[in-house]
């Protein structure tokens, strides 16, 4: 393709991308599962096409996107829930590579077990941006997206590490169990600590990152600086290293630092300008994926129809029914395997620390939540040539995405609408309201501190104005709280008041909005002026909850 091909295929992708946004938040329908759809489409329509180049989308692609999705998953959570977390995303990885390993080299013509573990590797970790996207519409409560996005964080890297393990035994002609471990556990290790250490690193730049623009420049950086340390050829010389996993360690991080090390104005632009990339990143790996459809189908021509169906069963009749019984077997075991499988502990009392399994509906959105993406192709492209029956593992990968992306995609908000687990919006805006009351009256006892030093009537006055603002605030949140014991339900009561005083402050700022346009048009105020003066408003605007949202 030509640059200005490139271009013109861009700028088609970013428009497709805008429109099927416009359209899901119209009809509902996944975004993921839209864009696919029509990427296979303008597969098949003639002109210029991109091919999916494994390279770019392990460099450039996946390493921001990981990042940004770590930067807003919760350290706390994910560790409070890390045995389920490490069940899914390595124990389940593993035993379902094995499982269509053994299962190619049983049953597969010709095919040899290391091809099935590439396979099984591939398919394996699930890609979590539309089962989230989904389910955080629908409502779904914490623990269900933490254990979704933590699951899809650190599988990515155990699947990588156990295709590179495969290349590599069927480069040297065999496939050993015990060196096999023994690369998974030093490249997993090594992911590990030098996640830690640029993490450490970009905390030790504090100074730089209370500078929006140096923020984010900064946090641009981190990821692609994480997975180049581990991935470049010197490293790779010595040892093998995880820069996915040192991409999801280091935005845990930093993302569990950032509240502390940085100043409000540069987390606002931090957050818009991640929010973009993630948005346009999505997108088009999404119709990448559709367009690999005809190269793969293309690719089967010398296969036989049997050899196909077979391994196309294999592959999803594993990917669909072994997530759901690994699930519901590591729930049912006893209290000592079910600790090590995934079982979560219950703490609060510690005289009776007590085991809190998911229950039959967590266990259903949790299998139904297993779509496979970007890394699967991404992950089965970078097969060398000359790797055996490489064209049937490429379309049974792609298979195994279409048919969790378009089938799992389309059911999932159905499904936990059908099932009911929602989140208590209740309890998180009590939550919400609890720890705004408990700010103001740190702030109450902040200024009762100055108040106690030296000062002047200036000051005086200042500390006056302060606690009265601060006062009323803090009697606003009581009022909520008050309202929120009295609703008696999981849905966020709906005040007459608050909803009054949200439309008036609203229309407020739309008139002050409306008076500085005018100045400017009567050349009263510059446009810079008024870049400035609107900035104020948007971060006053940007505070207000939506009306009738659970944002109490």
């Amino acid at each position: 393709m030509s640059l200005e091909e490139i271009l013109l295929f861009a700028l088609g992708a970013v428009a497709v991308i805008v429109a099927v946004r416009w359209v899901t938040e119209k009809t509902g329908l996944p975004a993921a599962v839209l864009l696919t759809l029509i990427g296979i489409a303008y597969a098949y329509l003639p002109g210029p096409n991109l091919e999916l180049e494994p390279e770019l989308v392990l460099t450039f692609i996946l390493p921001p996107l990981l990042y940004n999705a770590a930067l807003d998953s919760s350290l706390l959570d994910i560790r409070r829930n890390m045995r389920t977390v490490i069940s899914l995303s390595v124990a389940l990885v593993l035993v379902t590579a094995l499982l269509i390993g053994l299962g190619f080299s049983l049953w597969v013509a010709g095919a040899t077990l290391a091809a099935g573990v590439a396979l099984g590797a591939a398919v394996a970790p699930p890609d979590p941006v539309a089962a989230l996207a989904v389910g955080r519409k629908a409502g779904l409560p914490s623990k269900m997206v933490t254990l979704i996005s933590g699951e899809g964080l650190l599988n990515d890297a155990t699947a990588l590490t156990i295709l590179t393990v495969a290349v590599t035994a069927h480069s040297r002609g065999d496939f050993n169990f015990d060196n096999a471990v023994g690369q998974f556990v030093i490249s997993a290790s090594g992911g590990v600590l030098v996640g830690v250490a640029v993490a450490y690193a970009v905390r030790f730049l504090k100074a730089l990152r209370s500078d929006p623009l140096n923020a984010n420049a900064l946090s641009l950086i981190t990821p692609l600086a994480a997975y180049l340390i581990c991935e470049n050829a010197f490293v790779h010389h010595y040892v093998t290293i995880s820069g996915v996993l040192a991409v999801v360690v280091a935005g845990l991080i930093v993302g569990h630092d950032t509240p502390r090390y940085t100043t409000g104005a540069s987390r606002l632009q931090t957050s818009a300008v991640w929010r973009l990339i993630d948005f346009l990143l999505e997108g088009l790996v999404f119709l990448l994926i559709g367009q690999q459809v005809p190269k793969v189908i293309d690719g089967l021509a010398k296969y036989e129809t049997s050899t196909i169906v077979i391994a196309l069963t294999i592959t999803l009749g594993v990917v669909l029914l072994l997530r759901p019984l690994w699930l519901m077997v590591t729930q049912w075991m006893p209290r000592s395997l079910h600790t090590r499988l995934g079982g979560q502990i219950d703490d609060d009392d510690n005289d009776d620390a007590r085991e809190v399994p998911l229950t039959g509906k967590e266990v259903a959105i949790m299998s139904w939540a297993g779509t496979r993406g970007v890394i699967t192709l991404a992950a089965i492209f970078t097969l060398p040539a000359g790797f055996p029956d490489r064209e049937l593992l490429h379309f049974c990968a792609i298979s195994v995405v279409l048919v969790t992306l378009v089938g799992q995609g389309l059911t999932f908000a159905p499904l936990v609408r059908r099932l009911g687990l929602r989140a208590n919006q209740t309890d998180r805006a009590r939550e919400r309201n609890e720890a705004r009351s408990a700010a103001v009256r740190a702030a109450l006892d902040r200024l009762d501190d100055i108040q106690e030093q030296q000062h002047d009537n200036v000051e005086d006055e200042a500390i006056e104005t302060m606690r009265q603002q601060l006062e009323v605030r803090l009697d606003r949140y009581r009022r909520r709280l008050d309202l929120l014991e009295q609703g008696g339900s999981s849905e966020v009561p709906i005040s007459p008041q608050y909803e009054a005083a949200l439309m008036v402050r609203q229309a407020v700022i739309d008139a002050e909005r409306e008076e500085l346009l005018r100045w400017r048009d009567a050349a009263r105020l510059g446009d810079d002026s008024l870049r400035v003066l609107n900035r104020e408003l948007d971060h006053e605007e940007l505070i207000l909850p939506k009306r009738g949202s659970t944002g109490h």
